[in-house]
């Protein structure tokens, strides 16, 4: 097939590492259910050798996903948490993190309960510019990891500002871009060294797998490589193939998930009972220029809080019927959440509440049902 490289994002989605199976001529790829491979003679082998060392229904997903985030090398896991600890890895006790305070909950959890007591250090600033990161940094900063948008509160931050203020000490910018997508946002273009996602969530797409994985530069993932097969957090082949058919319709899928959070967004924002939304794409919110220059669109995340505060928003949360109360994000069906008791659960209630996610916060992530069927529940569950 010609060099995936020329092809546009939804065409390479569909084609980049699936080449039909030159033994049967299967146009998707098969799901490759073996633990081990019959070698020739010892050390002599068709590439494979034992199914977590590498899976040719792998080796498809991570050559697709390098190629979706514009990356040179691509690694599969069997979590986003996974994914995080294998980079993580890569620093020494006594190295220094630098976080951004809104952060997805496990990802603290990670940090704070199983890195911290091996030796790493973490610190959180408060302010998200590139500015604020450079005042946070130290000699011993090896890593700063960031999110955009945040979970839960969908802060924007400068990617390629940061990167610049990262690099400038010789430390490396992480992106988590799990929120975004590579259908709307390639942070490796802006200067990030590593992507990291949970393929549970858009690139999966249907909430029926979970997933994570790092892409990059070959050279610097090779220690991440190191850790995938020596430490063993990898993927099934059937979970890389689910992964792989979600990520089949990952751009028609976010354009409508983005059409329809960008009308919820603008409902809610003129709602009596709202106090207040999140969401990137509405001009008064903060970020929203840097989210117009770095982003194709601004996603199917959205977070608000109600007027009577967190009684009302516990009300809420079990009125919807097609925002299903669940954990996770970025299937095609809609869903409701209320990260103080259930995402950010792991996060002290102290932390959480002097970053904003206190019992008020309720987040949604917008699928892809008829838009005017999501209002109708919304409003229902509002009266």
């Amino acid at each position: 097939m010609a060099d995936h490289n020329s092809w546009g994002f939804a065409t390479r989605a569909i084609h980049a590492g699936q080449d039909p199976d030159p033994a049967t001529g299967a146009t998707i790829v098969p799901i490759y259910a073996t633990s081990t491979y019959t070698q020739t003679a010892p050390g002599e082998h068709k590439g494979y050798e034992y199914s977590r060392s590498g899976n040719p229904t792998r080796t498809a997903l991570e050559t697709c996903l390098a190629s979706l985030e514009g990356g040179e090398f691509g690694l599969a896991f069997a979590s986003g948490l996974a994914a995080s600890t294998a980079v993580l890895l890569t620093l020494r006790p006594g190295d220094e993190v630098l976080a951004s305070a809104d952060l997805y909950g496990g990802t603290f959890r990670l940090l704070e309960r199983v890195f911290k007591p091996w030796g790493l250090r973490t610190r959180y600033t408060e302010d998200l510019t590139p500015v604020g990161f450079a005042q946070a940094m130290t000699p011993q900063t090896r890593l700063v990891w960031i999110e955009s948008p945040t979970n839960p509160l969908l802060q924007v931050l400068d990617i390629a500002g940061i990167a610049e203020v990262a690099h400038r000490t010789g430390a490396k910018l992480a992106v988590d871009n799990t929120f975004a997508s590579p259908a709307l946002q390639q942070p490796l273009r802006l200067g990030a060294d590593y992507v990291i996602h949970s393929t549970t969530k858009y690139l999966g797409g249907h909430s029926d797998v979970v997933g994570g994985a790092v892409i990059g530069a070959k050279a610097l993932l090779e220690p991440v490589k190191f850790y995938q097969n020596a430490a063993g957090g990898t993927p099934g082949p059937f979970d890389c193939y689910l992964v792989l058919r979600g990520v089949k319709t990952l751009a028609v899928r976010m354009e409508r998930h983005c059409a329809n959070a960008r009308v919820l967004a603008d409902w809610l924002s003129h709602h009596p009972q709202v106090e207040r939304v999140y969401y990137p794409g509405l001009p008064s919110f903060p970020g929203h220029e840097i989210a117009r220059r770095q982003m194709r669109d601004f996603g199917g995340m959205i977070s608000l809080r109600l007027k009577g505060g967190g009684a009302a928003a516990r009300r809420f949360v079990t009125r919807t019927r097609l925002f299903s109360l669940a954990e996770s994000l970025g299937g095609v069906e809609s869903l409701v959440c209320h990260p103080a008791t259930m995402t950010h659960a792991s996060v002290p209630a102290e932390v959480r509440s002097a970053r904003g996610v206190d019992e008020g916060l309720i987040r949604l992530s917008v699928g892809i049902e008829e838009v005017e069927d999501l209002r109708r529940d919304l409003v229902d569950a509002l009266a």
